[in-house]
């Protein structure tokens, strides 16, 4: 009687348990794969700004002078950087860098590279596998095709908040300019651990900028909480070079970081980026030398204006002069003409 009693006890146990199951799927039911309905895609380009970007894309071939740089751009720490960060999620027409990167990876309009320590190599044996990534991520999608469906709300466009980028300063000699290219972005992902504390970064892959460049021609950002008109693109915004970042290499013959290069001691690595940064802004300023001609007539315009001066002080000293000795003769007439006491002696 006793083994039948504990027997329905278990029974009745297993049966709440389970209603508990099903009231709790009912009310939080688990994310499902996507459908084609919900694929973000990326319209394609026009014949037209295939060729913009294929002239854009030439690099000069009177190159005669040349600097390699990386930086880090963070998104959640430099106001001016926030642009390519906001909004987290898309709205509307809007949305972030890495969402797009990510929409232009899932329909294979661009190409990834996988991220290696001794630097970018965009060959084909290095390219991404775009579903082994979705996988390493843990990221649901269907595929269609040669096309992955993701759910934009598990694009971890959130946790991409910092990109490594590389840059090039040269000197177009055939032209006379000095210009600032980017060569190459890197997203990175920075994951929160809510249990230990800290954070943990990722460098996720490559991606040459001539490739992504003419989708970003076409998405507008906001750059202002003043103005929330979007009058730039994000092309626009690497073109004038809006970002801030710190430098942390330099293309050397070593293949050193900066970091290697002089220790990781803040104020040392501080040091020596401001040294890089000046070293670039001087020499843009040493490229520009005045035409003769131009020196003559601000030489002219100088010594006409210490003329004026000088005559200014001559006239003024004379002037000074002149009324000091008009008062002095003045004085003297007055004292000549003014009437004496007339004193009498008594007879």
């Amino acid at each position: 009687m006793k083994r039948i009693y504990y027997i329905s006890f278990l029974v009745l146990l297993f049966a709440l348990a389970q209603e508990s199951l099903g009231q709790t799927q009912t009310s939080r039911p688990a994310r499902q794969r996507p459908s084609e309905a919900d694929a973000p895609t990326v319209s394609n380009l026009t014949e037209r700004a295939k060729i913009k970007n294929e002239e854009e894309s030439k690099k000069p071939t009177h190159i005669a002078w040349e600097r390699l740089i990386y930086r880090t751009i963070d998104l959640t720490k430099e106001e001016n950087n926030a642009a390519l960060y906001y909004p987290v999620q898309p709205q509307g027409d809007r949305q972030n860098l890495f969402t797009l990167i990510f929409k232009l990876l899932a329909d294979g309009k661009i190409t990834a590279y996988n991220y290696l320590e001794g630097g970018e190599v965009f060959e084909e044996k290095e390219k991404l596998d775009f579903e082994s990534f979705l996988k390493k991520y843990q990221l649901l999608y269907t595929k269609q095709g040669e096309r992955f469906v993701v759910d934009e709300r598990d694009i971890p466009s959130s946790e991409v908040t910092q990109y490594m980028m590389k840059e090039g300063y040269y000197f177009d000699q055939a032209t006379g300019t000095f210009k600032t290219d980017v060569i190459a972005l890197c997203p990175i992902l920075v994951r929160e651990d809510f249990y230990y504390g800290g954070s943990s970064k990722e460098t996720l892959f490559w991606l040459k900028y001539d490739d992504i460049r003419p989708y970003l021609s076409r998405e507008m950002i906001m750059t202002s909480n003043y103005n929330n008109a979007l009058t730039y693109t994000i092309d626009d915004y690497f073109r004038k070079n809006m970002y801030s970042g710190e430098i942390i290499k330099t293309v050397n013959m070593m293949g050193k970081s900066l970091a290697q290069e002089v220790g990781s001691e803040p104020e040392a690595l501080k040091h020596a980026q401001d040294s890089i940064e000046n070293q670039l802004k001087a020499f843009d300023r040493k490229l520009w030398v005045y035409n003769d001609s131009t020196v003559l007539v601000a030489e002219k315009t100088k010594d006409k204006k210490a003329d004026k001066t000088t005559k200014e002080t001559t006239t003024a000293t004379r002037g000074s002069a002149s009324k000091e000795k008009q008062e002095t003769t003045k004085a003297a007439k007055a004292e000549s003409t003014a009437p004496t006491k007339s004193v009498r002696r008594n007879r």
